[in-house]
């Protein structure tokens, strides 16, 4: 299983953009947790995270947050380190 999860919808731009950063650094498998086809699985993200909106990302067992903070976390130079504790 992916070190990567990721609560996301079939139709948000944002999960697609997190995605896309990901392949960018080179991260090949997500294990997506869609919550638009289980419903359910929304109240395990919410209290998990105490979020409601996707996506809500975790890299290992390290909250990352939506995005906007895996964005934020690239452009601070702290997203690769973080990668590269979990692909080996």
């Amino acid at each position: 299983m992916s070190e990567i999860t990721m609560y996301s919808t079939a139709v948000c731009p944002y999960c697609i953009n997190a995605e896309r950063l990901l392949a960018s650094k080179g991260v090949k498998d997500i294990h997506k947790i869609r919550v638009d086809l289980e419903p359910e699985r929304r109240l395990e993200m919410m209290q998990r995270t105490g979020k409601r909106t996707v996506p809500q990302i975790y890299i290992g067992e390290v909250y990352v947050g939506g995005f906007e903070d895996l964005y934020a976390l690239d452009r601070a130079g702290e997203l690769d380190p973080l990668l590269s504790r979990i692909q080996k």
